[in-house]
Formats: structure tokens, sequence, C-alpha cells
């Protein structure tokens, strides 16, 4: 009889032998708009990977894409940061910053986690049903932060030049600041525990394209002791702590370890395969987050293929410790969302077979 989903993720973290890879497919918003029928066609073909898939459950012509993901639309967020979207189904960009003056931090109060949302009223009575009707089915429970819970707030409410040159002068409001997201991100781990979820996710983009945003040595000053105290609790819970983040991470996995990380859901060819294989194999589970910026939107069916070929062999093992995850951006087209379907299933037995 095969194991069940949850004990396989299980397995797979804990790297003591999965009986496959976890493999996941996310068509973004801004895709299915854009590709609408084509892609439906696609699922069908791969129940697989979308066991839950029906044709026709999307009305594409009142889809309401959420706030920040409306194209041309000012939001302004429960913190104060005012977003605007280019494209409907991305999220957009903060445009103005409430604290880009610190003066007033003084009188600046954040959104009550328990009460409110970044983007609308919580609702943790519905949240605990949730996990509990899960934990009874036996399915994987997980829980999170906002994106953007750490490192990308303090940009989006001070603004980013406003923030490097914070870190570079070492601003005495910072630490403040800091304190106040922590203390914020700590209510909704703190809730989360206490419903015993799996996992706890996080997710912060610190990378550029060559490098981490701060340098390593900043980030282990401002920002490592406030990841360590918000991912400690999960682990002595008895949680996992899954991290995502864009850009080239590979100076700041040391930090991540030392955190709590367990799982590390990084950018494959931003940060090169054999360097993600020399520090991270092992010593973290891959959640690897497979190429949205050059293969699978613009390549052939076989370099889709030799990609996901070249990262299952190098990345994973027998043991386990390796996933996958690809995110479905315009432009890629729909023959190409295929042929990434066709190779994650068939490599996801690979060790194993």
């Amino acid at each position: 009889m095969p194991i069940s989903e949850r004990e396989n993720f299980l397995r797979n973290v804990s790297m003591t032998g999965p009986e496959w890879m976890p493999c996941h497919v996310i068509i973004s918003d801004a895709s299915r708009d854009q590709l609408r029928g084509e892609i439906e066609e696609v699922l069908a073909r791969h129940p697989t990977l979308f066991p839950d898939f029906e044709k026709g459950q999307r009305d594409y012509a009142h889809y309401d894409f959420g706030p920040a993901h409306r194209a041309g639309e000012r939001f302004t967020d429960a913190w104060g940061c005012v977003w605007r979207s280019a494209i409907d189904g991305l999220e957009g960009v903060v445009e103005e910053s409430p604290l880009a003056d610190w003066c007033a931090l003084e009188d600046y109060v954040s959104p009550d986690p328990l009460v409110q949302g970044d983007r609308g009223p919580a609702d943790w009575e519905g949240a605990r049903r949730r996990v509990e009707e899960d934990q009874k089915e036996g399915l994987l429970t997980s829980g999170g932060v906002p994106h953007g819970f750490l490192f990308m707030r303090l940009y989006y409410l001070r603004g980013f030049e406003n923030l490097m040159m914070d870190i570079a002068a070492d601003a005495s409001e910072l630490p403040a600041l800091i304190e106040m997201l922590v203390d914020h991100n700590s209510k909704i781990v703190d809730q989360w525990l206490s419903m015993g979820v799996d996992r706890v996710i996080f997710g912060d983009d610190l990378g550029t394209q060559t490098a981490s945003m701060i340098s390593p040595k900043a980030f282990r000053k401002w920002i490592t002791p406030a990841y360590k105290a918000l991912m400690q609790p999960c682990r002595e819970a008895g949680a996992h702590v899954y991290l995502h983040s864009d850009g080239y991470i590979m100076e700041l996995m040391d930090d991540f370890v030392t955190a709590g990380v367990t799982i590390i859901n990084p950018q494959d060819l931003c940060n090169g395969i054999d360097n993600l294989a020399r520090k991270a194999k092992g010593r973290m589970c891959i959640s690897l987050d497979i190429d949205r910026q050059a293969i699978v939107p613009y390549g052939t069916r076989a370099d889709i293929r030799a990609l996901i070929e070249e990262e299952v062999r190098k990345l994973g093992s027998h043991q386990g410790g390796l996933e996958m995850i690809a995110g479905i951006y315009p432009p890629t087209p729909p023959e190409n969302v295929d042929a990434l379907c066709e190779a994650l299933e068939e490599f996801r037995t690979y060790w194993w077979k």
C-alpha cells in the first residue's frame, strides 16, 4: 500500500527514504488569464500533478485577481504601503512608503495580526477549522507569514534606497523597526504552532541575479537574529521551517541553517545547480524553484527535459531531500508547460525505480 502524501513529504524533508519526489506546478493568475482554455487542456492531461483540476472551474470574465494584483489599481495595505500593479494577476510594487521619513516612526502603529491581515481581515477561526479538518484526514498541514515578512517589509515601509542607506549607516531607528516586525510575525507564528501544523512557510526575496541585496555581514547583523527568533520556536514545536527566497542567496546558506531552516526554496539557474549541490544538498531539503526566465519559457521540449534530469541527478538521492516547484508566468507557452509536466512525471520516481 503506498504511503500518504503527508508521510512522503515528511520522509523527503527528513531524508529518510520517500517513495517519490514531490512536484508542484503553480500556474500564475497572469498565465491563466493569458492562456485560458489552452492551459486548461494542459492541466487536464496531467492528473498526477493536478488531481483536483476540472475544466471550466474559473470564470475568466469576472475573476477577481485580488488587492495589489489588479492592473492600474492603487491599493493601500494594512501597513499604509501604497501598491500599484501593471499586469492583472501579478503582484505590484510599493509606490509610497509610510516610514520614508523616520520622523513618522514615533507615532506609527503596526496592524494587529490577530485581527487584520495585510490585505484584509484575519480569519483565525476559519484557519483553525481547516487545519483540524486536514489533520483528521491525515493531510499535510501548513501555515505561514505573509510573503516579504521581514527584509522586504523593511523596504516596503522605508523605501528601498532609504533602507540600503539605513543598513550602511547603522541607522539608530532600525532596531526598533525590526523588533516591531519580529513581534508582529511572532504572533502569527504562534497561532500556527498552536494548531500543530507540519510546516511554517516564510518568504523573503533576498537576492539580485548575482548577489544578495545586502552583504552577508550585514545580513548576519540585522536579519539572521530576527529569522532565528521566528524560526527556532517552529523547530522547538516540531514544525518544519520552509524559506522561499528569489535571487542569488548562496552567500546566506549558512545563516539559514543557523536560523532553523529545514526546507530552502531557491531559484535554480540563478544560484547554479552545482552551487546548490555544494552548499545546500544534505543540509536542508531543497524545494527547487525551477527556471522561469530562460529554459522553461523559451526552450524546447528537449531543453526542458534535460534541465529536469540534470537537477534530479545532481540534487536528488535515494534518501530524498529534493522536491520541485515550478511557477508559470507569461510569456511561457502552453506547450512548454506540457513539456515541463511531462518531465516532472518522468523523473519524480527516478531515484526509486
